[in-house]
């Protein structure tokens, strides 16, 4: 299919929301950041000037990196910014190029499926039991896992979408 000036109607339209969606989890993972390094700092200014160690931050935070980690892999997957190994790609022709492109976006996408599926079973089961010292549901553990898998889906797919309409323009994909 030949590029016209100006991408289909659907494609717009999946850019846009892909790109609030990636602007709202890099937003929350930067506050994330921020406000763990904020109790950090009052975790020692606890222990070292009001010689009294606040338990909850080592909770708090893992909380805290478990949004950052995986709200931002999310966003890697939708700006093509995650770890990846081009090597192979890089060296075969570029019709076996464009057959490993898809097949990497297709794997991607059934890992975030199965991200999500599994995420949303084990938030589910862990949701009524409490972490200790903080008494939140033990649930938020696992409730980033479950967004970014439904997020590397929706972004896995979509990539998939704009390889098929001919409008993907990732770098290290398709020349």
């Amino acid at each position: 299919m030949g590029k016209t000036s100006e991408p289909p109607v659907l494609v717009r339209r999946m850019d846009r929301a892909f790109d609030l969606l990636s602007r709202i989890c890099t937003i929350l993972a930067g506050a994330a950041l921020v406000i763990m390094t904020a109790i950090f700092a009052w975790l020692v200014f606890g222990r070292y000037v009001l010689n009294d160690t606040p338990t909850w931050v080592e909770q708090v935070s893992l909380l805290l990196v478990m949004v950052i980690a995986f709200l931002g892999a999310a966003v890697g997957v939708n700006q093509n910014t995650h770890l990846s190994v081009v090597l192979f790609r890089s060296i075969v022709p570029s019709w076996l190029r464009t057959g490993f492109v898809i097949v990497t976006d297709v794997l991607m996408a059934g890992f975030g499926g199965m991200m999500f599926w599994y995420g949303t079973e084990l938030t589910a089961f862990k949701w009524n039991t409490l972490i200790p010292l903080i008494q939140w549901s033990e649930g938020l553990r696992s409730l980033p896992l479950t967004v970014c898998g439904a997020l590397v889906c929706l972004f896995s797919t979509g990539h998939l979408i704009r390889l098929f309409l001919g409008w993907d323009d990732r770098k290290d994909s398709i020349e």
